[in-house]
């Protein structure tokens, strides 16, 4: 009986590495032992495709002055550094990351009939109407074409995490100015989404967090997914998150919304969510550097026509690539984005080598 056990777990052994063996992935770590410096000194990198994970490498190599920022940083926020090495199942702040999951939590509100992307934002926060931004749509809040003029990313965060509540945070978006007209402006910023949040925090009579962990982190079992417990939350760019916890909501997006044979959302939310909204009639108010020249849809960059994302301001970096049927992320912590791009064409150039084989 032993003799056949340890016969069979020999083959199941065999076979696993067989499943893996058929993708190389030897450039891609060469990519990131050389770039690891540049992004911090620390760096992991998981990689799903046919069901399973086939790729999930770490570098961890902080010099003394990464680890003197990071203590720097951490006593700014009244934190203890982590300058411990990455793993998948590490846990950081993922910036703008969060947009993708925040989109598709106020997605899970049209799926049910609860709230149109028509629908404009006045009917439900009258503040709005009040200074003129009444008629602002779900939709363009999700794509960042509100038409507000917001101040730029850090200061706007910074001013947000002054608020006491929700009220207060939306009460400071209807205060600020118009910078065109809502649906041909893009501006990418924390308003639309918090807009969003507020929105959906009114329909439910629930926290954003508490309906983020009923409606995505559960069903996706991402346990290690939150909003942390700021007395306002930041959907444009407050989550936490693992790179394995991501990685589950990737697969449930790459596949059209199912996760675990469990429907979290529609096929058409997700088409909805991918296609590009900046038109050629869309005026360009503000786009990151590092995202010139790419399309957006709802929380989520449309790179072309078959690779969506959503970059981090820490430098975190998740993708779905439809046409090789594949999803990763890239998790870093660092503040310096010159080059960004590029490195992320890199890498998923590589990675696209890797899994063709």
């Amino acid at each position: 009986m032993k003799t056949r056990l340890a016969l069979l777990l020999t083959l199941i052994s065999l076979c696993s590495i067989k499943a893996n063996a058929q993708y190389n992935f030897s450039k891609v770590d060469n990519w990131l032992n050389d770039h690891s410096s540049e992004m911090g000194g620390r760096v992991v990198l998981v990689v799903y495709k046919d069901g399973k994970v086939v790729y999930n490498h770490a570098v961890n190599d902080m010099n003394m002055r990464q680890k003197f920022v990071g203590r720097m940083i951490a006593r700014k926020q009244g934190k203890n550094a982590d300058l411990g090495d990455y793993a998948s199942t590490s846990k950081v702040a993922i910036a703008s990351c969060s947009k993708w999951l925040s989109a598709a939590l106020v997605m899970t509100f049209v799926d049910e009939g609860k709230l149109k992307l028509t629908d404009t934002v006045g009917k439900y926060l009258p503040v709005l109407s009040q200074h003129g931004k009444g008629n602002i749509t779900i939709g363009q809040s999700l794509s960042h074409q509100t038409g507000i003029k917001t101040p730029p990313l850090k200061e706007s965060l910074e001013d947000m995490r002054q608020d006491n509540s929700m009220d207060d945070a939306i009460a400071d978006i209807a205060a600020l100015p118009m910078e065109g007209t809502p649906g041909k402006v893009f501006h990418y910023s924390n308003a639309g989404l918090q807009i969003a949040g507020a929105i959906i925090e009114k329909i439910s009579g629930k926290s954003f967090e508490t309906l983020f962990a009923e409606r995505i982190a559960r069903p996706l079992n991402m346990q290690h997914t939150d909003f942390g417990d700021a007395k306002v939350a930041l959907p444009a760019g407050g989550a936490y998150s693992t790179p394995e916890d991501y990685l589950n909501f990737l697969t449930m997006i790459m596949n059209r919304g199912v996760f675990n044979g469990k429907h979290i959302l529609s096929e058409n939310s997700i088409a909805q969510m991918q296609v590009n909204r900046i038109t050629p009639d869309v005026k360009i108010a503000y786009s990151p550097a590092e995202a010139g020249g790419l399309g957006y849809g709802y929380g989520e960059w449309v790179f072309d026509a078959h690779t969506v994302s959503s970059p981090g301001l820490f430098g975190s970096f998740p993708w779905i690539d439809k046409d090789k049927k594949y999803a990763a992320f890239m998790m870093t912590f660092y503040l310096k984005n010159d080059g960004r791009q590029q490195r992320y064409k890199e890498l998923k150039q590589l990675v696209d080598e890797a899994v063709k084989q």
